[in-house]
């Protein structure tokens, strides 16, 4: 397949829309079903560089989450606990592969921007991890091969439409890359740049002790943030992204947004929350939405009269302020990762709020002795990393 004829650009107005290679060459995916657009081919391909990327690096299946072009999630395939089964909505008894789990944890990270994704797997989609795609709202998935198991349950998803597209894995884009805005053309190096643990070793920090899973965590953090509109920063703990902050003019901003969504992944596995008895039938997008409000300050709209029955079976305690502020403060080991330098102290006073210890950024800012500063009252490590990683 030479060129694929897309319904249309990113708006419906943008008529006629369509991918195709340059130099005349065939594309380098196969459309197993569905008729994917403009933007869902703009996540698919970002989303699998990065799950490509990360299961390079970590030797471990990798799986994103994308919505608009950023990750909602990003997570490698490590066994869920109980807990994770809980609140990702998972069987007790449910046999999982390590790309299901990839998948799910990475779906899990933030479940309301989650909705209506575009799923990237690295490895090969199995059944497991069709099943679970089947029973969520997603656009789509990408990755290099599929099961028959897999692509069977797939093809019964929206109707027959759910969008399946199949990447050639050895596939290498040009060196130089082009991008048209306004009528110019732009062009540039593909980024390239290759993320390890050899970018961790500039330890900045008094603290200079990185256990093995805190570099899994910079690794996921920074390589997620590489295909993320920045400016963007990315909190990450037990290999799975739990907050991302994306495209906002203010790094200060960045990190209030990522922490804020990492706080709420983990008020998701607080007793009360935990203990929420549903409806029988609930739809999971309504759960999910139920699960925002009562964990946020808007509680009242689910829990007024009225309104709790629609959704829960007893209506629950009010989740106080009080509580929420003491659950959060039991986090830790959380790993903070900024797509460039922070450039006050102020951005790790809040990244510490939401439990992280440990930190990777490119450094450069000319306060760079008050971030560390900072980051040593605190008895973090850091890691200046020398890369910044923009991406737009």
């Amino acid at each position: 397949m030479k060129e694929f004829e897309l319904k249309y650009g990113c708006n419906p107005n943008q008529k006629p829309a369509k991918i195709f290679m340059k130099d005349g060459s065939e594309l380098p995916v196969t459309v197993l079903n569905g008729r994917p657009g403009f933007i869902n081919f703009l996540d698919a391909f970002n989303s699998w560089q990065l799950v490509k990327e990360l299961k390079e690096a970590t030797g471990l299946p990798s799986a994103a989450s994308f919505k608009h072009v950023s990750p909602a999630g990003a997570a490698v395939g490590l066994p869920l606990s109980e807990t994770d089964r809980r609140i990702y909505f998972v069987a007790p008894d449910a046999e999982l592969s390590p790309i299901a789990c990839a998948y799910i944890r990475a779906r899990g990270a933030d479940r309301l921007c989650s909705y209506g994704d575009w799923a990237a797997l690295s490895d090969t989609c199995d059944a497991a991890t069709a099943a679970y795609l089947r029973d969520e709202v997603s656009d789509g998935v990408i990755a290099p091969g599929y099961t028959e198991e897999a692509l069977a349950i797939l093809r019964t998803k929206k109707k027959g439409n759910y969008n399946v597209v199949q990447i050639d894995p050895d596939y290498v884009p040009a060196v130089q890359e082009q991008k048209d805005v306004f009528g110019v053309t732009f062009e540039q190096g593909h980024n390239n740049f290759k993320i390890d643990e050899a970018l961790l070793a500039n330890l900045v920090t008094e603290n200079k002790e990185l256990p093995r899973q805190a570099k899994i965590d910079m690794i996921v953090a920074l390589i997620t943030l590489k295909y993320t509109q920045s400016n963007s920063v990315c909190y990450v703990k037990d290999g799975q992204a739990i907050g991302v902050g994306a495209g906002q003019q203010s790094r200060i901003h960045c990190t209030r947004l990522a922490g804020q969504k990492a706080d709420n992944w983990y008020l998701r596995q607080h007793p009360k929350v935990l203990g929420l008895q549903f409806v029988d039938g609930i739809r999971r997008p309504d759960r999910d939405n139920a699960i925002d409000i009562y964990t946020s300050d808007e509680y009242d709209d689910v829990l007024r009269d009225g309104e709790w029955q629609r959704v829960f079976k007893v209506r629950p305690e009010v989740l106080t302020a009080e509580e929420k502020k003491a659950w959060i403060a039991t986090q830790s080991g959380v790993t903070c990762g900024s797509d460039a330098f922070f450039p006050f102290g102020d951005n790790v006073e809040r990244a510490r709020k939401s439990g992280v210890q440990y930190i990777a950024e490119p450094g450069g800012s000319i306060r760079d002795d008050h971030v560390i500063e900072t980051a040593n009252k605190y008895n973090m490590v850091m890691a200046f990393t020398g890369m910044r990683l923009f991406h737009h």
